[in-house]
């Protein structure tokens, strides 16, 4: 193995159907499939090298070593990558984010998508994007979906090796933006590792899970036909959807905040009067307005106008995952 040194950067993902919830907590395998679209603004970049001398694993976050459980996380991930492929050494990782982490941006898809693609680079696995996007679920599920470019669907299966995300349509096959409303940058108090581990507890997780498929279908058809109208009402059913199974799990998850809900409303609003706007919030209390190009500055400017917003970001549809760098010995 001559590479000793690789980085590699990718992005967060939004969800148009949710994941939330496992049938097998350990290995990660949604209870339902879902739909994202890939944040081409947003980005972890990750710099993965093989050093002889490390004693164990060493994590860096935005230039701040890591311990704890954020570390214990990732040396597991990293213990059944080398275990699954026959791999040994420590790494040493430094990995930084442009966007806040643990609020509710998918920072754990895009840290572990970049992750994966580097040390997959770093070990000499050649793997497919089907077998990359398998293993970086086994680090955070969402991150299978950061995997392949643009608009990507995760497929739900019993076995390992059949739950991976695959494109259903390029980045520039549908122009969307992302404007996300930041309404709390910290990091939120129920992680979605634990909340994942509570959805069975709701009364509504099931019949969230049962309808799911014509929930896919519908979002499916509207990207590759490109039909807002169609994709507004059906991420929002699905935003509220899952929220209410975490409302109503054992003990309620409720990420909302007031602020939330002013957007929400004013999403609503703005749609009636024709702009293309629709929210969707992930697990934590910040909204993400999705709208087209042509609609995205109004957007922006109305959302400027409400009290409680921190920030805005905004993205259009994104790549996949990829290296960016590698250094190799002679």
């Amino acid at each position: 193995m001559k590479t000793y040194s690789v980085t590699a950067k990718a992005h967060p993902n939004i969800a148009f159907i949710k994941y939330w919830g496992n049938q097998d907590d350990p290995l990660r395998l949604p209870s339902n499939g879902s739909i994202s679209m890939n944040l081409a603004d947003l980005n972890t970049t990750t710099t993965v090298t093989r050093n002889l001398k490390l004693k164990s694993d060493y994590l860096e976050l935005n230039g701040t070593e890591q311990t704890g459980p954020t570390l214990h996380r990732i040396q597991q991930y990293l213990d059944l990558v080398r275990k699954i492929y026959k791999r040994d050494g420590f790494l040493k990782i430094k990995s930084t984010n442009n966007f806040p982490m643990s609020a509710g941006i998918a920072s754990s898809a895009s840290a572990f998508a970049a992750l994966s693609t580097a040390v997959a680079r770093l070990f000499e696995l050649h793997l497919s994007q089907k077998e990359l996007s398998t293993i970086a679920r086994l680090g955070s599920g969402s991150a299978c979906r950061s995997i392949p470019p643009g608009y990507t669907e995760w497929k739900t299966s019993s076995m390992h090796e059949e739950s991976f995300s695959t494109t259903i349509a390029h980045e520039h096959h549908w122009p969307l933006w992302d404007c996300i409303a930041v309404v709390e940058s910290k990091p939120k108090e129920v992680s979605s590792t634990k909340g994942h581990s509570m959805a069975g507890s709701s009364p509504l997780q099931q019949a969230r899970i049962t309808e799911a498929p014509r929930r896919l279908d519908i979002c499916r058809s509207a990207i590759i036909n490109k039909d807002f109208g169609a994709l507004s009402e059906i991420i929002e059913l699905d935003s509220n959807m899952m929220h209410a199974v975490m409302m109503t799990s054992t003990p309620p998850i409720i990420y909302w905040q007031p602020t939330s809900l002013l957007i929400m409303h004013e999403v609503k609003k703005m749609r009636q009067t024709g702009t293309a706007a629709a929210y969707t919030l992930d697990a934590g209390p910040n909204v993400h307005v999705i709208c087209t190009e042509e609609s995205c500055e109004k957007v922006e400017d109305n959302l400027r106008d409400i009290p409680g917003i921190i920030e805005i970001l905004k993205s259009p549809a994104g790549n996949g995952a990829r290296v960016i760098e590698s250094t190799s010995t002679n």
